[in-house]
């Protein structure tokens, strides 16, 4: 899909603010309210927009803990990145996991958790018991200097 400099400013600003009402978006954008909307329906269809969420507070829900994790793997077979891959989607500390290159590790992961007695569950009861893991490197994020998911629109 082509998009063009409307488009470009619908995703800058549902980005910003996904409840945007359509009337405020096309106000902002510069359209009437029923092209606005057939464009971010046409946007939603064609896979550029592929969903809206709500951002929650950590800390005001008790998770202040924050860890990167590198993990390395024994073996670099498709089936054992395959049931990593499927275990990690199932915790929900896991705020992001990335499959990597360039360094000792294979994989890199975000977690999130109540304290350091947390972590050590976390670590020791999931981590650690996966087939595959042979090493873990625990990172503690000190003070998150930027924290975004919006992505640059060319």
């Amino acid at each position: 899909m082509k998009i063009d400099r409307y488009d470009r400013r619908i995703l800058a600003e549902l980005q910003q603010d996904g409840r945007i009402s359509n009337q405020e978006l096309a106000d902002r954008i510069g359209l009437s309210p029923s092209p606005c909307l057939r464009r971010v329906r046409a946007l939603e269809e064609a896979g550029l927009i592929t969903g809206y969420r709500a951002t929650l507070d950590a800390q005001k829900l008790g998770l202040s803990l924050m860890v990167i994790l590198s993990i390395s793997m024994d073996r670099h077979t498709p089936e054992r990145f395959e049931r990593f891959d499927a275990a990690v989607k199932d915790m929900p500390e896991v705020l992001e996991c990335l499959l990597i290159t360039g360094r000792e590790a294979d994989y890199q992961l975000k977690v999130v958790v109540r304290d350091m007695d947390a972590y050590q569950d976390f670590l020791l009861n999931k981590i650690t018991r996966l087939e595959g893991v042979s090493g873990v490197h625990s990172s503690f994020v000190l003070r998150r200097v930027l924290e975004g998911s919006n992505l640059p629109i060319p």
